[in-house]
């Protein structure tokens, strides 16, 4: 029986991936710090007992020991997430998402001949791209960089083609789109990303790094102000407040199922064609945040009651939607529909407890001067 390590197997897509690799008859070891902002200081109901949960840090030499011990692969998706947040708490997300993962990567390396194990799969970000891809009716392809501050502040949310001004529209964002991260999460997940492929090429050691777009799904927290916007969302819905929208609410996304995210891993891990690649995992079909509060609600019984703040928030992309021919060629297939996830996401968070600090975390946001 293959021995796999999953770095932040306690989380909300760790988990899901410790379920399904359980579920497939492999030996499962899980590194999780516990992150309180997260956790909220005790461990999740739903770790799995198939499972040997390490309670430490990728950073910690004597963590990494404990848990690389007899493992054959490994599954790198330990990070802290969270765009907003990661422009004022710099050094955190730093520490943990770039120099954690070079401290993992060299401990591997170092031991290579005593650990044996074969391949590394690194949870990377749709939010290495910064926007994403784009099309002139006009002038064909285009790849704005950022929006300018003067028509963010006259409420001008969409990009207008630098040749013929005309609007721009989204088109889907394949792998050889330019990365231009423009968040510190962002630039992190790219960090995580390249320092695993470089080493892997360098060394010889088969590794494949994921793109994930806007993962959704039961365990998400929902007391997290930082986390994916369906959370956020339901939050706000639960504790019958207003659901908040930046801009005008019509920014579009990827919305792809955490259960479709465990099956990427899985696939990644055990596809010779996707050594020392990059992949987007997403569905390929946008969705507005404005329809994604609406479809809450109403799977919560509920009128919208949606607040449209008209406002930019520094890090924040137009549109950004998954290309994933590419991913496609070696077997994967988005096998959850939008709506049944969504209402399986919703029967799950109607059980679940949520402190909304939705309003702290805006404020913070504000008195920073990370908004528009």
């Amino acid at each position: 029986m293959e021995k796999v390590l999953v770095t932040g197997g306690a989380g909300f897509i760790g988990s899901h991936l410790v379920d399904e690799l359980v579920r497939r008859g492999y030996g499962v070891k899980a590194l999780d710090i516990f992150e309180e902002q997260v956790h909220q200081g005790k461990r999740p109901d739903y770790l799995n007992k198939s499972c040997e949960y390490i309670k430490g840090d990728v950073r910690n030499a004597k963590d990494l020991k404990k848990a690389l011990d007899g493992v054959n692969a490994v599954y790198h998706l330990a990070a802290q997430v969270g765009v907003g947040q990661s422009m004022y708490q710099i050094e955190k997300y730093v520490s943990h998402n770039t120099l954690g993962t070079a401290i993992l990567m060299e401990y591997i390396i170092s031991n290579r001949t005593k650990l044996k194990i074969r391949k590394i799969v690194v949870a990377s970000s749709m939010s290495i791209y910064g926007e994403g891809a784009y099309s002139c009716s006009k002038c064909g392809p285009a790849e704005p960089i950022e929006r300018d501050a003067k028509d963010l502040k006259k409420k001008i949310w969409e990009y207008s083609c630098p040749k013929c001004s005309g609007i721009l529209k989204p088109a889907a964002t394949g792998e050889e789109k330019s990365l231009r991260s423009n968040s510190i999460y962002a630039i992190s997940k790219k960090d995580q990303e390249e320092i695993v492929l470089n080493l892997a090429k360098a060394y010889k050691l088969p590794a494949v790094a994921l793109r994930f777009f806007n993962v959704y799904g039961p365990r998400q927290s929902l007391s997290n102000p930082y986390t994916g916007v369906c959370a956020i969302f339901q939050s706000r819905i639960k504790n019958n407040n207003p659901v908040l929208v930046y801009e005008d609410g019509l920014q579009t996304r990827d919305f792809v199922s955490v259960k479709d995210i465990a099956d990427a891993n899985i696939l990644a891990m055990n596809s010779d064609n996707a050594d020392y690649q990059y992949f987007n995992v997403g569905t390929g079909k946008p969705t507005s945040v404005l329809d994604i509060a609406k479809t809450l609600s109403r799977l919560y019984g509920k009128e919208p009651n949606v607040a449209i703040k008209n406002e930019y928030r520094i890090g924040d992309i137009r549109h950004c939607f998954a290309d994933i021919s590419k991913i496609q060629r070696i077997g994967f297939k988005p096998s959850v529909n939008f709506n049944d996830g969504m209402a399986e996401m919703v029967e799950w968070g109607k059980k679940t407890k949520s402190v909304d600090r939705v309003n702290e975390a805006d404020k913070l946001l504000a008195k920073m001067k990370l908004k528009i």
